[in-house]
């Protein structure tokens, strides 16, 4: 990827964005769904007409394992029910690489396959990890696929200070599907895939 702009801006770029996600306000986010384990709200996205959606909830586990389970790399593939292929198409310094992957139909295939290309960057944050990424236009899409596309996103893994082995996980995703896609079916698609996403992760962390 010759082409590919300054790999240490992008990466400053993308960090100091997600800071501005994680310190927003919390009567500035709607919840929109909430589980004995996890919460979810939403706010309009400013990087495109669909919205940005923050997710939580405690994840009983040290911070470096769980975002190892999460980056790029061998777990993420075998635990995350939405992802259903994944390659690192380059890797940089300092925890940054390009990866490519494609995710499964949902809401009965109202929502088709996607495939995106993403810069991924993993880094320090306070006493844990944040890790990153945001969505490149790169490569042909490959058949069958619609290429979405994600603005600024992540995940702030941070240890409980009076219970260091158990972390607060801190997501915030504003993917854009493309598409015909009715608002109200992204809404209802975002809010299962993010419940998922925890329900899955915590089982993979004790396997």
């Amino acid at each position: 990827m010759a082409d590919f702009p300054d790999v240490g801006s992008v990466a400053t770029k993308l960090r100091n964005t997600l800071i501005q996600y994680y310190n927003t306000e919390d009567n500035e986010w709607r919840m929109i769904k909430a589980t004995k384990n996890t919460t979810i709200w939403r706010k309009p996205s400013e990087e495109f007409g669909g919205n940005l959606y923050k997710t939580q909830g405690i994840v009983e586990d040290v911070a470096n394992r769980i975002v190892d389970h999460i980056r790029p790399g061998p777990y993420r593939l075998h635990w995350d029910s939405l992802m259903t292929t994944m390659d690192v198409v380059e890797e940089f310094e300092e925890n940054c690489c390009v990866m490519r992957y494609t995710t499964a139909g949902q809401l009965w295939n109202i929502i088709a396959p996607r495939e995106f290309v993403d810069f991924s960057y993993t880094t320090d944050h306070e006493d844990g990890l944040l890790s990153c990424g945001i969505s490149l236009d790169y490569g042909e899409v490959r058949p069958s696929f619609v290429r979405g596309f994600n603005h600024p996103c992540g995940w702030f893994c941070i240890p409980l200070q009076d219970n260091p082995g158990h972390s607060l996980l801190t997501g915030f995703i504003q993917t854009d599907l493309r598409g015909m896609l009715p608002q109200a079916a992204v809404d209802t698609a975002m809010a299962s895939t993010l419940t998922t996403f925890y329900s899955d992760l915590r089982k993979a962390l004790k396997a």
